[in-house]
């Protein structure tokens, strides 16, 4: 087995917490604003920039997949300089990324800058705000730590298309990147008061590994993330295919491969006695595994709602970027709430219960969703669900980072740092694609059905249609669609016919894709039988015993 260390400093002066929070907190608020903020920003950046929408859609993915396949290498690389100077160097790297992102001319600058610089920032960032509150905090301050900061990374989501809208419509979207700028000095500032354990210095980063398990989770990653434009076995009209298939498959099938690879790479360098990135015996810890699996679950949900919800707002209702942001607020002041809130008024709540509760608290908001949506609803449906949502989503953010990282030996939380914002990660990349997928899947098959029984609609016009849109039915708004049939000459009747059927199946794959979401988190029940009831304590290790 790999030496272990002493354990890192925990504990931290009352006067100080308030600062140290802040710092860790407004970390994982700027690590989470770039993606949300550059979405409803894509047509401007690609406009200013000379290039496609593509080629910004493209930058956001290789943003993605640089910072979700080295996050255990990141965490890895904490452990060996220590957690403190890895964050201070994570957020040096991401403030020139932010700067030539600020400045760049073109798509190419933008990608070494967002992409590549800001990826590799992040990825030593992340798991290092894990780490450090484990070392600043004692573990019965530490579900309040974690809930603050798990809310400043779900708020940052829900604030960017606010932040977004209103910079890029009244300033640029430069200013976003240029305000990051900003931000991280202010984090640097504030990074002198952190408590830390020195690093490792005779340790050594395992190469070999290092390029598995990114690797690994690259293909994993990559292949989510183009699921919904390639199709998951079968290829989509125009896609590529592999053998037949579409390489989304083979891709998560060479993903899985490298993975377990990886693993027993790791192993046979562990049994040896020599340096690893990740020790995969960490896994037979089923506290560790239950709040992996369970992270897993929350992401995939809150992803699905942040994809569906802002396309309800925007698009169907042809809201701005700023108005959609106020729409989604009341789910961060809730999650904020309660992930604040619970800790500090019942400390000693069973981490089981909180957690099943917020999944259900989770469910329930979606379902209430689903209740309400309707072809003719206005944008205040979505306030008490998206409240009822935000609550169990502060629950959960309250108990599963402080369970993961308690689970294990204080001089293991940059592993288990790692590890779990690479779930987070492909948690998230999961939720869009499979929210996405079954949207469109469910808005195509009720397009179709719903013209076929208008017979103000041409049966040529239907068949003409199904061949044309044999991918998918794109989500519209009515005035985009109202647009595209007038220029294509269809008479007035035939526009009212088929922009009132885009409609209604507009809602049922909103519906359709909602609804699953309530069953994943319903089914998160489940997966939660591992959570504890009590915050695992042992300072020194952790057994894998459920309490």
């Amino acid at each position: 087995m790999v030496e272990s260390r002493g354990p890192v400093t925990s504990g931290v002066a009352p006067a100080a917490s308030g600062l140290i929070l802040l710092t860790l907190a407004s970390g994982q608020f700027l690590m989470a604003l770039d993606s949300s903020v550059m979405n409803v920003s894509i047509a401007t950046v690609a406009a200013d920039l000379g290039t496609t929408v593509t080629g910004i859609q493209s930058a956001i993915t290789f943003y993605t997949l640089v910072m979700s396949s080295l996050m255990i290498t990141g965490g890895k690389i904490g452990e060996i300089l220590g957690r403190k100077r890895a964050f201070a160097i994570g957020c040096v790297v991401y403030g020139c990324g932010s700067l030539t992102t600020s400045l760049a001319p073109n798509l190419a600058v933008l990608l070494v800058g967002w992409s590549v610089l800001e990826g590799v920032g992040a990825a030593l960032i992340m798991p290092a705000i894990v780490a450090l509150i484990a070392a600043n905090f004692d573990r019965g301050a530490r579900p309040r730590a974690y809930g603050l900061v798990a809310a400043a990374g779900a708020i940052a989501v829900a604030l960017g298309p606010l932040i977004g809208g209103a910079l890029t419509t009244y300033a640029s979207w430069r200013w976003v990147f240029a305000g990051e700028v900003l931000i991280v000095g202010a984090i640097l500032v504030l990074t002198r008061r952190l408590a830390d354990a020195p690093g490792d210095r005779s340790a050594r980063l395992d190469v070999v590994g290092t390029v598995l398990s990114a690797l690994g989770l690259g293909l994993v990653v990559f292949a989510v993330i183009r699921s919904g434009t390639w199709g998951f076995v079968n290829p989509k009209p125009d896609a590529p295919e592999w053998l037949g298939l579409s390489p989304v498959i083979w891709l998560l099938l060479g993903g899985g491969l490298v993975l377990l690879g990886f693993a027993a790479w790791e192993r046979r360098r562990r049994d040896a006695g020599q340096a690893i990135l990740f020790d995969p015996a960490l896994l037979r810890n089923g506290v560790l595994r239950a709040g992996l699996v369970s992270f897993l679950f929350q992401y995939v949900v809150l992803a699905g709602v942040f994809f569906t919800v802002p396309l309800f707002l925007s698009v169907a209702l042809g809201l701005s970027a700023i108005e959609t942001g106020v729409r989604i607020l009341p789910l961060s002041l809730a999650l904020l709430a309660t992930a604040l809130g619970i800790p500090k008024l019942v400390p000693g709540a069973s981490p089981r219960l909180v957690v099943r509760a917020g999944f259900l608290s989770m469910g329930a908001g979606i379902v209430w969703l689903v209740a309400v949506l309707d072809a003719d609803a206005g944008a205040e449906i979505v306030s008490w669900p998206l409240i009822l949502a935000g609550l169990g989503i502060g629950a959960l953010a309250s108990q599963l980072g402080s369970v993961t990282v308690s689970s294990v030996p204080d001089e293991r939380s940059d592993e288990v740092g790692g590890v779990q914002n690479s779930v987070m990660f492909l948690g998230s990349s999961i939720g869009t694609a499979l929210a996405g997928a079954v949207l469109i899947a469910a808005l195509t098959t009720s397009f179709f059905i719903n013209v076929r029984d208008d017979p103000a609609v041409p049966a040529q016009l239907t068949t003409q249609a199904e061949a044309e849109l044999a991918g998918g039915v794109p989500f519209v708004s009515d005035d985009q669609l109202t647009s595209a049939l007038e220029d294509a000459g269809a008479p007035a009747d035939v526009t009212t016919a088929v922009v009132e059927a885009n409609a209604e199946a507009r809602v049922d794959g909103l519906r359709s894709a909602l609804s699953l979401l309530a069953l994943l988190a319903l089914a998160a029940l489940f997966a939660a039988r591992g959570i504890p009831r009590r915050q695992p304590a042992a300072a020194g290790g952790a057994s894998s015993e459920i309490y």
